[in-house]
């Protein structure tokens, strides 16, 4: 639809420049003595362990997808990397390790995980990116809650790690809990001067954080200077409302707040499909609706990279897909080139020419136009979205370059193309814009389609599966392992060689409840029958070998034999079942025992072979290669596999998956699943 508004003359420091639409046409004005805020960028949040297979890639695939993410002028080039400070427990389709596990650990904190990494990676390829952090969890050693003098010197620790190990200076700071808002006397009093004393003075925070965007955070700075002057930039997530919705007008930045010029931020977006045009697209028309709305200066996607396990959830979340680290297959998205239609064209500490940033028709958001310039030269982009076919003509003044005009063009059909330049004609230009499109144009040059030749083919996960751990050096993560609660690192055994070891010593405080002890997953979500052994070493608690576990953080099923110090041992399997709470219905994830025994004899500080097979819906047990239960269980018939560990540092070795036999099952089918051993498991079971 087309505008149709006929405006007087605006007299903007003595020129005359106003949006017009004559007709059919948009009329849009150009001025480098128009108001506007300053732009702060596009970029994406690593958190949740959305990135944690990226790292497992060969290389030269690996260098690639990070060109595709962060080269300027290459892919989606973005301009911000915000990660998450890992807390050692599920954020959303994984855990993140700590780099402070344990008090001690506060004088010698470690580069756990994969964030440092991308982080150097981002600014090896843009020196300019702004390095931005945030946690999901806190450790458990951490007392007095999430803000507390615990918790900034952990927030500091982070900071030192990235420094003295990675020469990375970190930008920003989320002073929050993820969505869980945070405390202002504790980020005024407590936090900065943390920072402070260890060097960090000039690492700005921002908050809340929230995932509520009632912008009521502005109240309270409104009336303490103090709180005003610690929170340098407010932010909130999903201002588009969850999921978003173009149209949504509920969590609109109220006119008072936008006046105080305090930076505004959508700090986290998204959470859609970027391979999909229809989001892709609305990524882009939310870019745009947030400055000319809400005058939101920074947009943050969740997530970069798709690089999740398959079987997880949101693995088809973010803007490019990069999960098959074994076969080193990746997909680039339309969402990155959305996004390059932002990025590629303006640079942070640029500024919106507020009078040429509008809606096309004032009844929609799906059709829209910014523009910017930089204020170091004459340089300009307009980046526009359509609904509609529309006309536009561009005047340019005088104070911004009216040499030729560079045009670049997405729709659902193909993205990022060149089109062939405009001529500026006596300070003017037309263009006809098609529907359902995006557009920018610029003065400026150096924009591409970055393309690498296609990426290998894609493969399923290596089956069979052997991993002895011995070719890592120990405190590393192993490739193709996602850790889904607690955190699994490679460990020194006392008898030689390398094994897995969970390390974190006690339940997180958490983001959101995750009702199930550590445990890690790896392999394909399409396994069905088949079997999986770990040698344990059962240092307190219990441990656990399993498979056919899907699902996400509130609901995962699964199957496994579960040993514990005492020599108790289960089938356990968690299950679905309809519950009525408060007179609403809804399917919960329960676990539930299938059978169980006790081992007599029982040395808990031997090293032991535990093996779960399953063919069908047979579920057999096996320890120490003796059968010692089987069960029926037709509650998921595919899945992952994994090891699990109370919050001890028990250990695994040895982890082998291969395919199930009928032959291997008969002989347990028919027991009732109870069972006891001779002395060391090594003698012939006897099963009742």
């Amino acid at each position: 639809m087309i505008q149709k508004h006929f405006f007087t003359q605006f007299v903007l420091l003595g020129l005359v420049w106003a949006a017009t639409a004559l007709g059919s046409e948009t009329t849009i004005n150009l001025d480098a003595n128009d108001t506007g805020r300053v732009f702060e960028g596009v970029g994406a949040v690593s958190a949740g362990a959305s990135s944690r297979n990226l790292i497992d890639f060969p290389e030269p695939e690996r260098s690639q997808i990070l060109d595709y993410l962060f080269k300027p002028g290459f892919g989606a080039s973005l301009q911000h990397l915000k990660v998450e400070i890992g807390g050692d427990d599920n954020s959303t389709c994984g855990s993140e390790p700590s780099h402070v596990i344990n008090r001690e650990e506060l004088k010698t904190p470690k580069a756990r995980g994969y964030e440092f990494w991308l982080m150097a990676e981002a600014r090896k390829r843009n020196p300019k990116i702004i390095l931005d952090c945030l946690p999901w969890c806190f450790p458990s050693w951490i007392k007095g809650g999430a803000f507390s003098q615990d918790s900034a010197d952990w927030f500091a620790a982070f900071l030192e790690v990235a420094k003295k190990q990675y020469n990375l200076d970190i930008d920003w700071v989320g002073a929050a809990q993820n969505e869980m808002g945070t405390k202002l006397d504790w980020v005024a009093n407590t936090l900065r001067p943390t920072l402070d004393r260890h060097g960090f003075n000039k690492v700005k925070l921002q908050g809340p954080d929230d995932a509520n965007a009632t912008w009521a955070v502005f109240e309270d700075l409104s009336k303490n200077p103090a709180y005003d002057k610690a929170i340098e930039a407010v932010t909130y997530h999903y201002v588009s409302k969850w999921f978003p919705n173009i149209e949504d007008e509920s969590w609109r930045v109220p006119e008072k707040w936008k006046a105080t010029g305090k930076p505004i931020w959508s700090s986290e977006e998204f959470s859609l499909s970027g391979k999909n045009w229809k989001e892709a697209f609305l990524w882009a028309q939310l870019i745009n609706k947030f400055y000319i709305r809400d005058r939101i200066t920074k947009v943050n996607a969740w997530c970069p990279i798709a690089s999740i396990l398959p079987g997880l959830k949101f693995v088809d979340t973010g803007l490019m897909q990069a999960n098959q680290s074994w076969s080193g297959h990746y997909d680039v998205w339309p969402a990155i080139w959305t996004t390059a239609h932002t990025t590629q064209f303006a640079q942070p500490g640029w500024r919106y020419l507020d009078h040429a940033c509008a809606q096309f028709n004032p009844k929609t958001w799906t059709g829209t136009y910014v523009a910017l310039h930089d204020p170091a030269g004459k340089d300009w982009s307009m980046v526009l979205c359509t609904a509609e076919s529309e006309t536009i003509r561009v005047n340019v003044a005088e104070n911004l370059s009216q040499g030729r005009v560079h045009v670049w063009k997405s729709t659902a059909s193909e993205q990022f193309t060149e089109l062939p330049d405009v001529t500026v004609n006596q300070g003017t230009f037309s263009l006809k814009l098609e529907p359902n499109a995006i557009y920018s144009l610029t003065s400026t040059k150096g924009q591409q389609k970055g393309t690498y030749p296609a990426s290998p083919a894609a493969k399923p996960y290596p089956f069979p599966f052997t991993e002895t751990f011995d070719g890592y050096q120990p405190g590393m993560t192993p490739k193709y392992f996602s850790d889904q609660k607690g955190t699994f690192e490679t460990a020194l055994r006392a008898d030689g060689g390398i094994c897995l070891k969970q390390i974190a010593p006690k339940e997180s405080i958490l983001w959101h409840r995750h009702f199930r002890t550590p445990y890690t997953a790896w392999g394909d979500a399409g396994w069905k029958d088949y079997s999986i052994q770990a040698d344990v070493l059962i240092n307190g608690g219990s441990v656990e070998v399993g498979g056919r576990f899907t699902g996400s953080m509130e609901a995962s099923l699964s199957t496994s034999l579960v040993l514990k110090q005492d020599g108790t041992w289960a089938i356990m399997a968690h299950v679905t079942e309809k519950q009525t709470r408060e007179g609403k219905t809804k399917n919960v994830v329960v676990p539930k025992t299938l059978a169980m025994g006790q081992l007599t004899g029982f040395q808990p500080g031997d090293w032991h072979a535990l093996k779960i097979s399953f063919l069908g819906t047979q579920v057999a047990a096996f320890i120490d290669g003796q059968a010692v239960g089987a069960a029926e269980d037709g509650s998921c018939q595919a899945g992952l596999a994994f090891v699990a560990s109370s919050y001890n540092p028990n250990c695994f070795d040895n982890l082998k998956v291969k395919p199930s036999h009928a032959g291997g099952l008969n002989h347990v089918a028919s027991t009732n699943g109870r069972a006891t051993a001779s002395s060391g498991l090594k003698g012939a079971l006897s099963l009742q």
